[in-house]
């Protein structure tokens, strides 16, 4: 994307925070893509057609790291279609991978050899392991993992049941994070489905149970390898005063990945805070006392 018109508006409204905009040559390499300093923000795209596609993708790509086509409905598309959103997502330095409850089907029809064989031959770069509807094995998971990593793909995991009133138990969080980790996967997702009401970290309003993500914090070994599934604005808000611009984000809706930037900016209310930087004190504004 030509960012060519960046130019015309000054550095300190662009990014207040001063920790979001890149170098023209680190957004158009797009190598970093996922870098675990740098906030992920991935998107749940749950069906967008052709030209919805296009137009994310044209607005919205300098602000998205991944795009998940949500549980399992990449094979509902016409492999045309699919295979053209998947290659324009990569032509713009994008993860994309199906939902993790795609892989989960693919393990209870016994067509896991088929799932990567098709994923692979249709482009995407990323697959999600998870067990949020199946449980799944640890000697499993860990092979989904290394399986996926030795196809070239980059594994991305996830802990939670999607289950409504399901909770998060952070030891064994940690736990399971350690050993994704150290078997080739980068990041671990915290689950809160796309609805983010009632499940994992949050209660049935949506709202956040900051006990519950203390304690998180404070056992998983790296931090910035978590990825909180966090849908509603009131969730982004709260993980972004708590952690900072950088904070990883999921299961964005499309349309409010702007939104969310405007956020991690300090450009927009909720978060106003994190673009204001102190004032330096001029000498005029000293005074002695004799």
């Amino acid at each position: 994307m030509n960012n060519s018109l960046r130019a015309v508006w000054p550095m300190e409204l662009c990014d207040p925070s001063g920790l979001r905009e890149h170098s023209e040559t680190e957004r158009s390499s797009r190598e970093n893509v996922g870098d675990a300093n740098h906030g992920i923000t991935m998107v749940i795209d749950k069906g967008l057609g052709r030209n919805a596609f296009s137009d994310l993708i044209e607005t919205a790509s300098d602000y998205i790291s991944c795009i998940k086509f949500g549980f399992g409905t990449a094979p509902l598309y016409k492999t045309e279609i699919l295979m053209h959103k998947i290659h324009l997502a990569k032509q713009n330095g994008i993860m994309v991978m199906p939902g993790g409850t795609l892989l989960e089907t693919a393990v209870q029809q016994d067509q896991v050899s088929g799932f990567f064989k098709t994923i692979c031959s249709l482009g995407f770069n990323a697959v999600e392991v998870s067990d949020g509807t199946i449980e799944l094995p640890r000697n499993k998971r860990t092979e989904l993992i290394k399986e996926g990593k030795q196809l070239g793909l980059r594994v991305l995991t996830e802990y939670g049941k999607k289950l409504s009133g399901s909770l998060i138990d952070a030891a064994r969080l940690a736990e399971t994070m350690e050993s994704d980790l150290a078997a080739g996967a980068e990041f671990l997702t915290v689950e809160a489905r796309e609805s983010g009401v009632g499940v994992g970290v949050f209660d049935n309003n949506g709202d956040c149970k900051e006990k519950v993500i203390d304690d998180i914090m404070e056992f998983v070994p790296e931090p910035n390898r978590l990825i909180w599934e966090a849908p509603l604005k009131q969730q982004q808000a709260m993980f972004l005063r708590k952690f900072g611009s950088n904070v990883h984000l999921g299961n964005i809706p499309p349309g409010e990945v702007f939104a969310l930037e405007a956020m991690r900016r300090g450009l927009r209310q909720d978060t106003f805070e994190l673009g204001v930087k102190e004032k330096a004190a001029t000498a005029e504004e000293f005074f002695y006392m004799i």
